[in-house]
């Protein structure tokens, strides 16, 4: 899977950005799009540029950690992995039999942004399971992204020349258009438009920057650690209409 979100989207955090990494225009002549199509002929391609690119494939899937992709109401979601507690979300958020895991991602979303008071942290806490995904709602033009706290799914994030965030769990993927500006995607965390990267375990925490060291010696982006020291204000997501709406804090 892959998305490609513009900076005002996804604001790429400065430590991920490595000087002369010999990265490259992901949007330009639909250069990431167009190498993500030569790996993997059989994927969808939904191009909502200047906004985002959502790509998507089953071509080499891990059958234990399949991928899936739907979208509600001008919300796009990618998911990969298996969600344990599946029929205990499906009732919390009043879903049919039918529901799968990218709908229950949805569907919470939508309830943090509609109408939910709590935080957005507390929400992916209740996903138990191996899990990543991508969730662009194209409407607001905000996105939200995790993965679970063991790093399960393989899954990168990276930031190319124009400063718009790449993610994929195919490492080759990132690096593309990214160079040496990528790292994998911190485990326990989440990422959002107005809050940027947290941590879902420590959400009272900030997270530190720790500069990461390829085989050859290199600096390659950087990995995100929670700061026991630093502690932040919590925050839920705004609801849609309030004066704080995610699309108004990109």
């Amino acid at each position: 899977m892959l998305a490609v979100l513009e900076k005002s989207v996804a604001k790429s955090p400065d430590a991920l950005h490595t000087p002369n990494s010999n990265s490259v225009s992901s949007f330009k002549d639909d250069f990431l799009a167009q190498h993500f199509s030569s790996l993997h002929p059989s994927s969808v391609t939904v191009n909502l540029t200047p906004s985002a690119l959502l790509a998507y494939s089953i071509h080499k899937q891990n059958p234990l950690l399949p991928r899936l992709f739907a979208v509600v109401d001008d919300i796009f979601c990618l998911f990969q992995g298996h969600i344990e507690n599946v029929a205990t979300l499906k009732q919390q958020y009043g879903l049919n039999k039918t529901a799968n895991e990218v709908i229950i991602i949805i569907e919470a979303y939508r309830t943090l942004r509609d109408r939910g008071p709590y935080p957005a942290a507390q929400v992916v806490r209740d996903f138990q399971g191996r899990f990543a995904f991508i969730l662009f709602d194209s409407a607001s033009k905000t996105t939200f992204v995790s993965a679970d706290v063991d790093g399960s799914v393989p899954f990168f994030w990276g930031t190319d020349a124009d400063g718009n965030l790449v993610f994929s769990d195919e490492p080759e993927i990132v690096t593309k258009s990214c160079g040496k500006s990528f790292a994998p995607f911190p485990k326990g965390c989440f990422f959002t438009t107005s809050g940027g990267l947290s941590s879902f375990e420590h959400p009272l925490n900030e997270l530190k920057p720790v500069p990461r060291v390829d085989s050859s010696g290199q600096v390659c982006g950087a990995t995100f650690t929670v700061d026991a020291e630093a502690k932040k204000e919590t925050t839920g997501m705004p609801r849609v209409g309030s004066a704080a709406n995610w699309a108004n804090n990109i």
